[in-house]
């Protein structure tokens, strides 16, 4: 063991690393976009995962693991950090908010106690604070052979065979399709069942992969040596998983081997299958904790390992803020068996199309389904407008296509998961309900954090609650929503306004077509639009798409535009022309053109 400072000597021994014990190296290995049941030690027969099967059977199954958002961006934001992305205002995909200066990328812990850290090879950590700080090294070549010798290490390995991409080419088929169990959301036919045969054969390569990785470490004869950490990051990638808070698109693997010199730090023996719920959130602490370092403030997860374990909840949360080009706000909880969703935009569909997504056979026949009006009730809520609470019994319903939300005798449950859920977006500060655009002209280049210490900006306990009064009801409270919009907080006025396309009668919204904040005016104009034609409003939403305005600010206005169910002035073309060859932007994505392609391909 190389020399230890004084300091950090006296915190490893305190945790059972005695003077002359060697750490544990840690091995992280990801297969992406897999859902749970895509790996056979989960007990799917059509699965092929001898690799990962193999590692569970010797170590340990986590049976309730869950994705903080069921999209790579935000989750590895949450992962990297230990934190909720909706606590860092990084929440929707591709967003770039610097963190705060407390909270670091956990391996910069694990370097600075002597861990040689390698990522091969994503970093796609949703923020813009640079990463080069958390590896020693981050490139697909990045291995720990490159340490120097008895250094220990922690090196990530992601997979993509697995991914979503993999899915947008037809692939040579080894699973039969004639095998595999439609969803009974989805339409049960040819292309969805070839889809589906296809994400196994992806599972089965990203498997293999990983079985390569496992291979080395045998060959290096470091097994003993390491503990293995593997796990999906996030749900599977055929329509209704990924991106959605339903248990196809948050319910994923995990596993834990620890070699028998290391058992001690183990949570439960070997062959085991835990029950307890974990997180994403959970993985940067139990890392720390199985190199015996000390855990900073910064952690709102636990360690489920090592001599820092913590208890295990009764809840676990997920998140869905936007998805591509697509802006949405819904939150999720589960106790194991209960999923209770929460819709913030009710008015609109689950489905709005994302060009990504819609680069899916399975995605695009289902969608031509529905315009032919061949799809069934169940099939056919993916493309309506959303209930402002769902609760499912994933035990009994694990496609949950049954909302037990209105059910008496499930109410009890509806309020507990409510009320946690409250409790929680209370407890994490969640940013999220400042539209993005406005949260990032208010922060003026600052961590969004800053932002939730401002309760005359945002004044979340009241939002939530004002929120939670006016959509579930049946239809909003005129005196609650007239306040709302006629509030002097910004927000209080914004959330109002989306509540106000619930109500019977709409309240006055034409002096809010002139409110200081966009994402008001915008709303206003959605409002009035869904009621009848109104040039003052198509002329705010018109302003807001120009060339002057902020990015975000002229993507939420053609988000608007999407979801308005009428079409959009001729004069709007020649703007939207020009959007679809806009430069993309820091991250090498660009969602406007996708948006605005949308639009002029979609709207005569």
């Amino acid at each position: 063991m190389k020399f230890l400072p004084a300091a950090l000597f006296i915190v490893l021994s305190s945790l059972g690393f005695a003077a002359g014990t060697e750490r544990p190296n840690i091995v992280w290995v990801v297969s992406e976009d897999n859902t749970y049941n895509y790996v056979g030690a989960y007990g799917d027969p059509l699965a092929r995962t001898p690799n990962i099967d193999a590692l569970a059977a010797r170590g340990i199954l986590f049976q309730n693991f869950r994705a903080t958002f069921p999209v790579c961006a935000p989750g590895r934001s949450s992962t990297i950090t230990g934190r909720y992305a909706t606590s860092l205002g990084s929440a929707n995909m591709r967003s770039t908010p610097p963190l705060p200066r407390d909270v670091k990328f956990f391996p910069e812990y694990l370097r600075a106690a002597g861990y040689f850290c390698t990522n091969n090879a994503k970093t796609d950590y949703n923020t813009s604070t640079p990463w080069a700080v958390a590896w020693d090294e981050n490139s697909k070549t990045a291995h720990w052979r490159h340490r120097r010798p008895g250094q220990p290490f922690f090196a990530v390995f992601n997979f993509e065979d697995s991914h979503e991409s993999r899915m947008h080419t037809r692939q040579p088929l080894i699973t039969d399709p004639a095998k595999v169990r439609v969803p009974a959301y989805l339409p049960d036919n040819a292309t969805t069942r070839a889809d589906l045969a296809q994400y196994y054969d992806c599972v089965s390569r990203a498997d293999a992969a990983i079985g390569a990785v496992l291979r080395q470490l045998r060959e290096d004869h470091l097994e003993d040596d390491t503990i293995v950490l593997y796990y999906s990051d996030n749900g599977g990638t055929t329509p209704r998983s990924k991106r959605f808070l339903y248990e196809n698109g948050t319910h994923t693997a995990l596993a834990l081997y620890f070699p028998p010199r290391f058992a001690a730090l183990a949570p439960a023996a070997a062959g085991s299958r835990s029950t307890e719920l974990v997180n994403f959130i959970d993985l940067a602490p139990t890392v720390l904790s199985l190199a015996g370092i000390p855990l900073p403030a910064q952690f709102q997860g636990r360690a489920i390992a090592g001599a820092a374990r913590g208890p295990a909840p009764e809840f676990t949360f997920m998140c869905r803020d936007r998805m591509d080009e697509r802006y949405d706000l819904a939150r999720s909880v589960t106790d194991g068996r209960f999923l209770y969703i929460r819709n913030y935009y009710p008015d609109q569909p689950w489905g709005l199309h994302t060009d990504y997504l819609w680069n899916q056979a399975s995605m695009r026949e289902w969608d031509r389904l529905r315009r032919a009006g061949e799809l069934n009730a169940t099939q056919r809520a993916f493309f309506e407008p959303k209930a402002p609470e769902e609760l499912f019994d994933c035990v009994a319903d694990p496609d949950n296509v049954h909302n037990l939300a209105g059910d008496p005798s499930q109410q009890r449950q509806l309020v507990r998961m409510r009320q946690a859920l409250r409790t929680h977006l209370l407890g994490t500060q969640d940013l999220s309900f400042m539209p993005e655009p406005l949260m990032f002209e208010w922060a003026a280049g600052r961590p969004p954090p800053v932002l939730a210490a401002d309760a005359r900006r945002y004044p979340l306990e009241r939002l939530v609650d004002t929120i939670d009064a006016l959509q579930l009801a049946p239809r909003p409270d005129p005196a609650t929503l007239e306040r709302a919009v006629r509030a002097p907080e910004t927000l209080l006025r914004y959330w109002g306004v989306v509540a106000a396309q619930r109500a019977t009668t709409l309240p006055d919204l034409v002096p809010l077509l002139a409110d200081d904040a966009s994402v008001v005016r915008l709303a206003a104009a959605e409002a009035l639009l869904r009621r009848a034609e109104n040039p003052a409003a198509w002329a705010v939403i018109d302003r807001e798409l120009a060339d002057d305005r902020p990015r975000l600010s002229r993507l939420f206005a053609l988000d608007v535009l999407a979801r308005l169910p009428r079409a959009f002035p001729a004069s709007m073309r020649p703007r939207l022309k020009l959007m679809t060859t806009a430069e993309t932007n820091g991250e090498g994505e660009n969602y406007l053109p996708r948006a605005a392609e949308d639009l002029l391909a979609n709207q005569p």
